[in-house]
């Protein structure tokens, strides 16, 4: 998952880090294939070079030490409003088949789950070029329609973002724990590539509906050696990806 979401990151692109797998993945991307890219911080950190070492919340000292700049939370998120953010990592409880995140609550059998809610992830999902999400695979987790619409992707379908006021971006791509979704003209997602090691119909029977599988359906490449070495320099003990 983290190999597979460094490389949706290009070189010089400006890119919302956020923290868990997506921290990882802006350092794999640096050292690897987009030296020039950026990593922005909701807390207004803009880094030009990953943090020295490790860090566990957006405002360790390291991710401060050598920061390109240190803002406001206004001066980093206005960053998407100018359009100036190409690219968004978000995560959530639940993505549904047209890319619509919820990270507010979860209705199972005990009733209602109160989560965090939105953070930044309405504003990035909203006004950043493109943004990807990174989550399990399961049926609770990839419903057919969200629970609570906390962050938009394609809405209802073709146009939605645009009846709504937001012209630009959307969902590029849904990274799973089997799988890459990405998505179609019509704003659905369908399934791209599996993860080395799953079959197609374990994906599409863990999802929670009719998912559309393209003609030819790749594997998801394995993390090169480059990618590795990486991942396990920056995360030694496997903190986040283990």
């Amino acid at each position: 998952m983290v190999a597979t979401a460094a490389r949706e990151i290009g070189d010089g692109e400006v890119v919302f880090v956020g923290m868990r797998l997506p921290l990882i993945a802006f350092v794999v991307a640096k050292k690897t294939h987009a030296p020039n890219a950026v990593g922005l911080f909701e807390n207004g950190v803009i880094r030009s070079t990953p943090a020295p070492e490790l860090i566990y919340t957006m405002a360790d000292p390291p991710n401060i030490k050598g920061a390109t700049q240190c803002l406001d939370m206004l001066g980093v998120m206005s960053l998407l409003q100018s359009g100036r953010v190409h690219l968004g990592f978000l995560g959530a409880a639940e993505v549904d088949r047209f890319g619509n995140l919820n990270s507010t609550e979860v209705r199972g059998p005990k009733g209602i789950t109160r989560l965090p809610g939105s953070g930044g992830a309405c504003d990035i999902a909203s006004l950043a070029q493109r943004f990807v999400a990174l989550l399990e695979h399961s049926k609770q987790r990839l419903p057919e329609r969200v629970s609570f619409l906390t962050s938009p992707g394609n809405g209802d379908g073709p146009n939605w973002r645009r009846r709504m006021g937001l012209p630009r971006g959307g969902p590029s791509a849904v990274i799973t724990t089997k799988a890459v979704l990405r998505f179609g003209e019509d704003g659905e997602a369908y399934l791209a590539s599996v993860h080395p090691g799953i079959d197609v119909d374990d994906v599409v029977q863990n999802t929670g509906w009719k998912l559309r599988v393209s003609e030819k359906p790749t594997c998801t490449p394995e993390p090169s050696a480059a990618e590795l070495k990486a991942i396990r320099e920056y995360d030694k003990e496997s903190f986040w990806t283990k």
